[in-house]
């Protein structure tokens, strides 16, 4: 029986049988039963699956950008870091504050591969197709398992519940994160211990530890589990010690040495982890908002992954995202939860062999009837709408606004304005302390969605006065886009150092 309920893969054929159950005469089968002839477009299928999707994911941020949706926070953050590496400087972010060293924000050397090609294409798509690239990536594994495990019809359902799934969808969509590495190499990594291949599984996950802080506890996961699933302890155990080592020294030494307040921002955060174990258990349980993010984890894969042994590598993510305090980590918002969807898909394809085929029949028809679901519901389904193909007067006029400010200025934006003017000038937020100097031009949009950080919308009048009162003139007010540029005169700067955003404000709350 295959996963989609159809009859068993045909048995193996001697070289040259021919018959009633043939695959033709003096035509060879492989092991799996398809003929030789047949095994090159098969083969392809899960290639062809992932370049959908990097079509599909690339069409999506780049309007998005396009539409002036991206923001200072996150894209223009990882584009400066990234602008700083391909000039060979260290990831200063203006954005996050003067003289602000990304890597005391969190700890990813790895944007260090995106250098090169940020040089000879200095722009936002640039991260964001690269982005685009890597996400489709995550399909290309889970799809080849499918297909050999199951047969072509499974390979399209399970490369595409896994490329349509919300968690990578909705990374994908919000701007650009340094998890965007991470999302393939889980996917690599989860393929080869659901086939046994423990060598191939360790090399996967070792690169994880480059790509954020955290991710050595799912290191350590993969180390555990070779331990004890693959009875590899000389093999496992040594990874899952390099996991925990690499978290410890990163979050401990490494970050703290470039931060600022020389201490990891995020970690009091996990102020309820100190706490007595009643409280850290009712806290990781509650509120309602977490049993919701489980439901959404298991819910793709028809529920297929449960009792799978590889789900066991979600616990470390889910862990410190539900210990924390900061109730972005709880949800399906933001980009968190895409690193668990090449987990819980590969937990499906490794519990399918052991199932009814009653049950097997039930999974599938879930995990179509959720991908189905989700497509109107995230961005993906983007690409077919019509307004999406189009520019709004008011990006136009935006447009028109930012031209006005010469290359290799210094600017203080609003933050859907100040991702598009990172590859040509230097930009900090508007709502920033000014520097003793001050920024040559500010440009704000006084429609920006933004509510709440890093600049409070309400607040956007009073930072207009302030600079207006600095001495700056008005050079362009269209569409309540304002642009502002720095008189000869200007007054000492205003002591706002109470107001200026804090090092950890984000509207994805980070990590």
């Amino acid at each position: 029986m295959s996963m989609l309920g159809g009859p068993a893969a045909p048995s193996v054929l001697r070289p040259g049988a021919t018959g009633a159950g043939a695959t033709g005469a003096g035509v060879q089968a492989a092991p799996d039963g398809i003929p030789t002839r047949a095994r090159t477009p098969l083969t392809a299928l899960p290639w062809a699956l992932t370049a959908l999707f990097a079509v599909l994911y690339t069409v999506v941020s780049v309007r998005r950008n396009d539409r002036m949706l991206s923001m200072g926070y996150d894209l223009g953050i990882f584009e400066q870091a990234v602008k700083a590496y391909a000039h060979l400087r260290a990831p200063v972010v203006p954005l996050k504050g003067p003289g602000y060293n990304l890597l005391g924000d969190h700890f990813h050397p790895v944007l260090m591969l995106l250098a090169p090609a940020y040089r000879l294409l200095p722009t936002p798509v640039t991260l964001l197709v690269a982005q685009a690239l890597l996400m489709a990536l995550a399909v290309l594994p889970l799809a080849r398992w499918a297909l050999a495990q199951h047969g072509p019809r499974a390979a399209v359902l399970v490369g595409c519940a896994v490329g349509s799934s919300w968690g990578i969808v909705k990374a994908v969509s919000f701007d650009f994160h340094e998890i965007a590495f991470a999302v393939p190499l889980l996917a690599f990594t989860v393929e080869a211990l659901g086939r046994r291949r423990w060598h191939a599984a360790l090399w996967w996950s070792l690169p994880l530890v480059l790509v954020k802080e955290d991710l050595g506890l799912t290191v350590a996961a993969v180390g555990v589990y070779v331990a004890w699933y693959g009875r590899r302890p000389r093999l496992g155990l040594p990874l899952a010690g390099f996991g925990l080592s690499a978290t410890a020294l990163e979050v401990l030494v490494v970050i703290p040495s470039f931060n600022p307040h020389g201490a990891f921002d995020y970690l009091p955060q996990l102020s309820a982890s100190g706490a007595g174990p009643a409280h850290l258990a009712t806290h990781l349980l509650w509120p309602p908002l977490k049993w919701l993010t489980l439901l959404m984890l298991v819910a793709p894969t028809g529920f297929l992954c449960l009792r799978a042994p590889l789900l066991w590598l979600t616990v470390p993510t889910l862990l410190w995202r539900f210990a924390s305090d900061n109730p972005n980590y709880w949800g399906v918002s933001y980009h968190y939860s895409a690193v668990l969807m090449p987990v819980v898909f590969a937990a499906m394809l490794q519990r399918t062999p052991h199932v009814t085929p009653r049950l097997l029949r039930a999974g599938r028809r879930g995990v179509a009837a959720f991908a189905c679901l989700m497509i109107p519901v995230y961005p993906l389904h983007e690409v077919m709408m019509p307004e999406v193909w189009q520019t709004s007067a008011h990006v136009r006029t935006a447009g028109q606004v930012l031209a006005l400010i010469p290359d290799g200025a210094t600017v203080a934006a609003s933050d859907h304005l100040a991702a598009q003017l990172v590859s040509r000038t230097t930009v900090s937020l508007y709502c920033a302390a000014p520097t003793a100097a001050g920024p040559q031009w500010v440009v704000v949009d006084r429609t920006d969605p933004t509510v709440k950080a890093p600049c409070p919308a309400n607040r956007t009048r009073y930072w207009l006065d302030t600079y207006r009162r600095d001495g700056y003139r008005v050079r362009a007010d269209r569409d309540s886009v304002i642009l502002l540029e720095r008189g000869e005169r200007r007054r000492a700067p205003v002591n706002v150092a109470a107001l200026r955003p804090t090092a950890t404000a984000s509207r994805a709350g980070p990590p």
